[in-house]
């Protein structure tokens, strides 16, 4: 079955060689793209869709996100929005909770917020254990994770839960009976490097067992602070140091040279009121740059992606093109994925129509649902 996309105002393909084509066509067969180019010149299909001069890009790949869960955390955004702190010290209450739920119910909210991300434009999500924090919990929210998406990542470093007899005894317990039940479900493993989480030589120490059972590593780097997590990104070859929001010229310096990206999530900065960090500095350093949403119950609690390139657009300094980039490309890059965040001859026939004659509208009219259709593998699901 081959599908034609025809009266294409703008197709941002995603595809460094030929990023944008006006006046454009795409072809979807089998689940793939199979041409793409000026319309009028297209192979033909069995079905055509007109899209009336709209533009076209991408399904948005959220390479950072945190949806299995119980509970929320409404009382610290309250109180967050009443001048307190944010110190990643909440994560304990959602574990609480999340060991609390049954797994219908952590399922039924992890399908809910998929559901809203796939209305968003995305059709691409990684999901991360690290509510459960134990050996049981971490399975089983990778095991529900793993019903939703090929991206799923061992994070049971996510931070020492209370009930841990010290941290060393904990981080034992994450390098071995935890990774040994989580591997299977898991194609990444994380660690939050970050005062009051994990040092320096602990997150080597699970990074490095991960990587030993056949994980590949990213890392939550440098978030609250700064401190080692993107040096140690570059040292272990992470495919993605996650926040980046305190960097030293040594830090990007180190990104750049060892190709690791930099997956930036504003929606974290928004809900704590915190300084965002520097997308044009790492741009112009040669970096890689990755957008996602960082959808958890703490401390970024959106599943939009339009959302988050509007915010990088109106306070990461990078421009309309930099952050559909990031959105699409830039978190293919991060999970290592050349067959999604493009639309490229080969690649999976992801697609969002937009009400918009252009992506920049996303940033240039924020908060306004622009997602018309989504489609994925070349079927239509929004």
């Amino acid at each position: 079955m081959s599908v034609l996309f025809d009266r294409i105002g703008l197709l941002y393909t995603g595809d460094p060689e030929r990023e944008e084509i006006e006046d454009a066509a795409l072809v979807v067969e089998d689940g793939q793209v199979v041409w793409a180019g000026a319309a009028g010149e297209d192979p033909g299909a069995d079905e055509r869709v007109d899209v009336d001069g709209r533009c076209v890009i991408p399904g948005f790949v959220d390479s950072h996100a945190h949806l299995v869960f119980g509970g929320d955390r409404t009382a610290e955004f309250t109180a967050r929005m009443s001048g307190e702190p944010y110190t990643a010290g909440g994560i304990r209450t959602t574990v609480a909770a999340t060991r609390a739920a049954t797994g219908t119910l952590l399922a039924d909210r992890t399908a809910a917020l998929v559901a809203e991300m796939l209305a968003q434009g995305t059709t691409t999500v990684e999901i991360k254990s690290g509510y459960g924090l134990t050996v049981e919990d971490e399975r089983r929210s990778l095991e529900i994770a793993r019903r939703f998406t090929e991206e799923t990542t061992y994070l049971g470093a996510h931070v020492v839960p209370p009930d841990a007899s010290s941290a060393d005894d904990y981080v034992r317990t994450v390098t071995g009976e935890m990774l040994e039940a989580c591997a299977p479900y898991a194609r990444w493993v994380d660690v939050f490097c970050e005062r009051g989480a994990f040092d320096a030589d602990q997150t080597r120490e699970i990074l490095l067992a991960g990587i030993k059972a056949g994980l590949l590593p990213r890392i939550h780097a440098n978030q609250l602070g700064n401190g080692p997590g993107a040096r140690i990104a570059a040292e272990v070859g992470a495919a993605s140091a996650d926040h980046c929001t305190h960097l030293t010229d040594d830090d990007v310096s180190a990104l750049s040279s060892a190709g690791v990206v930099a997956t930036l999530l504003p929606g974290a900065e928004f809900s704590t009121r915190s300084p965002y960090p520097d997308a044009r500095r790492l741009l112009d350093a040669g970096v890689t740059v990755a957008l996602a949403t960082d959808c958890n119950p703490g401390s970024s609690f959106t599943s939009s992606m339009p959302f988050c390139l509007a915010l990088a657009v109106r306070e990461m300094r990078m421009t309309p093109l930099e952050a559909i980039r990031a959105a699409t490309y830039g978190g293919a890059r991060a999970l290592r994925r050349d067959d999604v965040g493009t639309l490229r001859v080969g690649a999976r026939g992801d697609l969002v129509i937009l009400d918009a004659p252009s992506y920049v509208h996303l940033a240039y009219r924020p908060g306004v649902p622009l997602v018309a259709q989504v489609w994925r593998e070349g079927r239509r699901l929004v």
